[in-house]
């Protein structure tokens, strides 16, 4: 792994910005599980139940990769929304526009994935490259499948 302290530091943010977005998402999740109604109800209900599980697993994985190389993760809510690059659920969306910032929402962490994955192969970080990998390669399923919802 680099020595490079710019490169380290910088593997750091991502690897905190990535704890900030699945908490982040793991809220919005869970708000969306709670308040969904509609037609599609007992469908998205458990799918977004499923997607905040996933979330918590992977704030988990990705903080305590954090620890592994000497960082220090996020662990505040004032942390996470400063870090965030998502946004909070804005509250009485419908089913259809809860799908839809998902899509928009998964995107952008399968963007800044792909960010990751490139700092984490130059800085010579192989494990949380793999660590990137694992979680864009789900990320981008869930795009390609709210997206197919969405029509």
């Amino acid at each position: 792994m680099s020595t490079d302290l710019k490169t380290q530091t910088e593997l750091h943010a991502t690897l905190n910005r990535q704890t900030a977005n699945w908490t982040l998402l793991g809220i919005k999740l869970h708000h969306y599980h709670w308040f969904v109604t509609g037609t599609d109800f007992f469908t998205l209900h458990s799918q977004f139940e499923e997607y905040y599980n996933e979330a918590a697993e992977y704030v988990d994985t990705v903080a305590e990769r954090l620890l592994a190389i000497g960082g220090k993760p996020a662990s505040t809510m004032k942390e996470y929304l400063a870090l965030s690059s998502l946004q909070e659920a804005t509250g009485g969306e419908s089913a259809k526009e809860m799908v839809a910032a998902l899509a928009k929402d998964y995107a952008l962490l399968a963007q800044e994935l792909s960010a990751g994955i490139t700092l984490a192969e130059e800085s010579g970080d192989q494990p949380t490259g793999d660590l990137f990998i694992g979680i864009r390669t789900n990320v981008e399923k869930h795009v390609w499948m709210l997206n197919a919802y969405l029509g």
